[in-house]
């Protein structure tokens, strides 16, 4: 069986060694009113007090006096029966009980360290009693008093350790819920930023780069026989790949969308109408209605990616020869439509474009829906909520 001892502390290593220094302390005293007192037995004495010392001496040499319940249980032992003979040898060894009583108490377990206790003060009661000639019951507070307090100053000090170390393995666990939560916050934000770049990217690289595929395919059909609409429709890609270049400087420096910048939303998607026309055979126009008002960022770019997926979206599958864009500024709302006339499409096996212009919706408490039919074009609405504080 193996002991499970409280760690040792600073405070409690002093106490320890003033511990050890009162029982020397006692035998020593022991040794010297045997001696001062002129005994016959004062060289049995001093003897029995030297031994007696040396075997607890001897104690905390062992190598496992605190690991294993039965080292400490013969050393306690011997401890003891070199008391108990120093005890039929004078009275004045009744007074080492006291720091054997803590000895007991911290080597043992809990029972068994009662018993060893009750022992012992029996023992002291007992020898004190023999040397006396009679019992005198004034004579066993002594024993019996510090038997008591020994139990409930080690008692209470194991119920504090106890304790403290309940309080410390909680606090190690919420350090360590603490580290799991902000790791799992960490990969939580990872993730969120990698869909923010797949929309990105989706909505704003990959469209570009199949409006310039589409432009280059358009150019080659063109060859040789009509080089003047070749060479307009190269020119529009390099334009459209230049386009490109400033949206993938916008992911590396984190800015906002270059089309942006000093402009308005509105002015950003009557220029991508006007855009969409000059580089494909579709005549894309814009509407506005309401009073515009400044939106958050967040409102903008998501507004204008949506307007863009959705205008991509209508060049490579529609078929249309028109589309319309229309921007409202309602009271608690800004409301995007874009409407083709195109060959339309089931609204329920939509891809990652349409996936991701919900998501963006969705992220600032909007709503995106769908309207199409074979045949009958298509239309597509988002409404984004804008709170009265974040106007001016």
């Amino acid at each position: 069986m193996v002991i499970t001892a409280p760690v040792l502390t600073p405070t409690s290593k002093l106490l320890t060694w003033c511990l050890h220094l009162l029982l020397f302390a006692l035998l020593a005293l022991a040794a010297v009113r045997a001696v001062a007192a002129g005994s016959p037995r004062a060289a049995a004495v001093v003897a029995m007090a030297v031994v007696c010392g040396a075997v607890y001496a001897a104690g905390p040499l062992l190598p496992h006096i605190r690991a294993s319940v039965r080292a400490a249980a013969w050393w306690l032992l011997a401890v003891g029966v070199a008391w108990v003979a120093l005890l039929v040898l004078t009275a004045d060894g009744v007074w080492v009980a006291f720091p054997l009583y803590f000895l007991q108490l911290h080597l043992l377990p809990r029972r068994h360290g009662l018993f060893a206790v009750i022992a012992t003060a029996l023992a002291a009661i007992t020898a004190f009693a023999v040397h006396q000639g009679a019992f005198v019951p004034a004579a066993a507070i002594g024993p019996a008093l510090g038997a008591a307090v020994a139990v409930a100053v080690v008692w209470g000090y194991q119920a504090l350790y106890r304790e403290s170390e309940r309080r410390r393995n909680l606090i190690k666990k919420l350090t360590e819920t603490r580290v799991d939560l902000a790791e799992a916050q960490h990969e939580a934000g990872v993730l969120a930023e990698r869909e923010r770049l797949a929309h990105e990217i989706h909505d704003t690289l990959a469209q570009g780069l199949s409006s310039i595929q589409l432009l280059l395919v358009a150019a080659e059909r063109t060859l040789p026989e009509n080089a003047g609409n070749a060479a307009r429709y190269v020119e529009q890609a390099r334009q459209a790949a230049a386009d490109n270049l400033a949206e993938a400087r916008r992911f590396v420096v984190a800015l906002s969308p270059p089309a942006l910048d000093d402009t308005t939303l509105a002015d950003a998607l009557k220029r991508l109408c006007a855009t969409t026309t000059a580089r494909h055979r579709i005549t894309a126009s814009f509407h506005l209605s309401g009073t515009p008002a400044p939106l958050p960022t967040t409102h903008e770019v998501a507004l204008l990616r949506i307007g863009q997926a959705a205008l991509a979206n209508t060049v490579r599958h529609a078929e249309a020869s028109t589309a319309e864009v229309a921007l409202s500024y309602l009271d608690k709302h800004v409301a995007l439509v874009v409407a083709d006339d195109g060959i339309g499409f089931d609204p329920g096996h939509s891809g990652f474009g349409l996936t991701a212009m919900r998501s963006r919706a969705e992220a600032l408490n909007g709503t995106l829906s769908v309207g199409s039919a074979a045949g009958h074009g298509t239309t597509l609405s988002v409404r984004l909520p804008v709170e009265p504080k974040e106007r001016p």
